[in-house]
């Protein structure tokens, strides 16, 4: 079991219930589902799919799929079937050692990283989002980074399944999520 699973399952659930008194069940506890790693551009060639995709495999341990457009769009000059991205779903485990990776690793060793901004009207229920620019941080790119230098910026994705906007920041903030208001 994961360092933060179990922090989860010893702290943070025991927290949740004491804040919000009203789940009935475990099952109506707030918890994570599912971190989305995601790279997205509109012109992507070979040589910074092939990059997204090895750098996705290097930090999440997992292999990365393709994302196709599903509809044409004239204004951004793509076609149904046109490779737009690559994305790698991360769940169980392996979230949370990924979610422990960049609280350890990752944050503290960005430049000019003050916290993740949160506008709370852009916030959603289910999901958090915020993206990383700056890819010098990540050990597992030391030796190659000119392999990496010309990736466009990592989305990430983090869903749960909590019932209101206020669960699912207290939720990050139990996690320790540096945000910024």
């Amino acid at each position: 079991m994961a360092i933060l699973e179990n922090y989860y399952n010893q702290v943070i659930k025991v927290d949740l219930i004491n804040k919000y008194n009203y789940y009935e069940t475990s099952i109506e506890i707030p918890k994570l589902e599912k971190i989305i790693l995601n790279f997205g551009s509109k012109n992507l060639d070979l040589f910074i799919l092939s990059s997204s995709l090895l750098f996705l495999e290097l930090i999440a341990r997992k292999k990365g799929n393709v994302t196709t457009a599903k509809r044409s769009n004239v204004l951004l000059k793509i076609r149904k079937g046109n490779i737009v991205g690559c994305t790698v779903v991360l769940t169980k485990t392996k979230m949370y050692d990924f979610l422990l990776k960049l609280l350890i690793n990752i944050f503290p060793n960005l430049k000019n990283f003050d916290g993740i901004r949160v506008v709370k009207e852009k916030l959603l229920k289910k999901s958090f989002s915020f993206t990383i620019k700056d890819f010098v941080c990540f050990k597992e790119l030391e030796k190659q980074f000119y392999l990496f230098s010309k990736l466009p910026p990592l989305n990430i994705t983090v869903l749960s399944n909590a019932k209101t906007k206020k669960e699912m920041l207290y939720l990050m903030q139990s996690f320790k999520l540096p945000l910024l208001f």
